[in-house]
């Protein structure tokens, strides 16, 4: 099993910081923002790791993270993202590298209390499929929000306007191998973007598609407030992080 970090994009939400430096790099109180989802990766026992990274900073993780040594890592995998195009289009860049292995993917600006350890365990008995973690929000219109049948998952629903459940699907994502013949399918959506929404609900209509709720606390960091919010959790209670 392989773990993709989504790391690019422009972060033009997060202007003027992102001015000067790739969104992923900007603190989180004592630690630059992408250390914490490299950590929720090796917890997991996930070690062949990838970053998928661009823009005019992109060099500045290589300077950063090296071949990943403080994670206890031998070796970084990094891609080149240019310009923007969805998650799935980012995703689609580490085909090369990860064909015919399973995946765990998770979006740079996310960060949890807890761990993923029992998610991939489970995964990988599961041989085949996908699977997301969901969480309890109070504001699901942000977000891709599931709808659930008993253990399935039957749709999910990208930042909808009247969500049926306040169930956010987090930016931790499972995948088998048919992922890339799926995002290769693919059509733009209005936004002109490969929407992972989409990959995750084509294996919904296989079938094939798991979930788990996430314990402990999660948040995205991809906006001042989402930021401030990160930063007082893991100053609060600690996160998933490296130890120094």
């Amino acid at each position: 099993m392989k773990g993709v970090i989504l790391a690019g994009g422009l972060g033009t939400r997060m202007y003027p910081l992102t001015k000067i430096t790739n969104k992923h790099l900007l603190p989180v109180y004592d630690l630059p923002m992408i250390y914490y989802p490299i950590q929720t990766l090796v917890n997991a026992g996930v070690t062949d790791i990838m970053v998928v990274t661009g823009g005019r900073n992109s060099g500045d993780f290589l300077r950063l993270l090296g071949n990943g040594s403080e994670f206890g890592l031998k070796h970084l995998n990094y891609a080149y993202q240019e310009g923007e195009g969805g998650i799935a289009a980012a995703l689609e860049l580490a085909e090369h590298w990860a064909a015919g292995d399973s995946l765990v993917v998770v979006l740079g600006d996310n960060l949890i209390e807890g761990n993923i350890i029992e998610a991939v365990t489970n995964f990988r008995e599961q041989k085949e499929g996908a699977k997301i973690l969901l969480k309890e929000v109070h504001d699901p219109h942000r977000f891709g929000v599931a709808s659930l049948d008993g253990d399935k998952v039957t749709k999910i629903v990208e930042k909808p306007t009247d969500p049926e459940t306040n169930l956010a699907v987090i930016g931790i994502y499972m995948f088998d191998e048919r992922v890339w013949q799926i995002i290769g399918g693919l059509e733009p959506s209005k936004r002109g973007e490969l929407e992972i929404t989409d990959v995750n609900n084509w294996y919904i209509e296989d079938g094939s598609m798991t979930y788990e709720v996430l314990e402990g606390w999660w948040t995205d960091a991809g906006t001042f407030e989402s930021l401030h919010r990160a930063t007082n959790l893991v100053a609060e209670g600690g996160a998933n992080k490296v130890e120094g």
